[in-house]
């Protein structure tokens, strides 16, 4: 006997197909992620650029400092001199991820979040080099360059994205 409905009889569920496009659950939760990300960032910058001066260091615990620098280029201060560069390819990237989460947003519970990680660090470094030329850094740890929030929520979603990834191509446990 088989339980569920479906116009071929024969087909096992298992290979019933379900819609992978983002749906609005999932625009709104990479729409949130993204924009509290964005505004994380923002508010964390202008705090740091209010308070230091530029150069200016405040130690806080440990290897932690609050550096105030100026990035013109990308991670690691690569290309400080290719700002154009950067912004068209940071655009180009936001773009396309946005054309992934709406051609897959559904696939996994995580890709919202991790996603939204992603294009909210992205969004806030590129309307700060659009706007400014430069983003602002200003976390650094001792043995780290100096880097911002959106730095980090960038690697934080990449990591969450790599993960359900990884966990979700394992084979399933076999019942003994």
């Amino acid at each position: 006997m088989r339980v569920g409905s479906a116009t071929d009889g024969l087909a096992p569920v298992s290979v019933a197909e379900r819609s992978l496009t983002a749906g609005v659950h999932e625009w709104v939760g990479l729409g949130a992620v993204a924009g509290a990300a964005v505004v994380a960032d923002q508010i964390t910058k202008r705090i740091v650029a209010g308070t230091l001066e530029l150069g200016e260091s405040r130690h806080v615990a440990g290897p932690l400092d609050l550096h105030h620098v100026q990035n013109s280029g990308i991670a690691f201060g690569f290309f400080p001199d290719a700002t154009t560069l950067v912004i068209v390819l940071t655009a180009m990237v936001i773009a396309w991820l946005l054309v992934v989460f709406a051609r897959s947003g559904a696939r996994h519970p995580v890709m919202p979040v991790g996603l939204g990680l992603v294009v909210g660090g992205s969004v806030s470094n590129l309307a700060d080099r659009v706007r400014l030329g430069h983003v602002t850094d200003f976390l650094d740890l001792d043995f780290w360059p100096a880097f911002n929030l959106a730095d980090t929520f960038i690697v934080v979603g990449v990591a969450l994205l790599l993960g359900a990834a990884l966990i979700s191509d394992r084979p399933p446990p076999r019942h003994r």
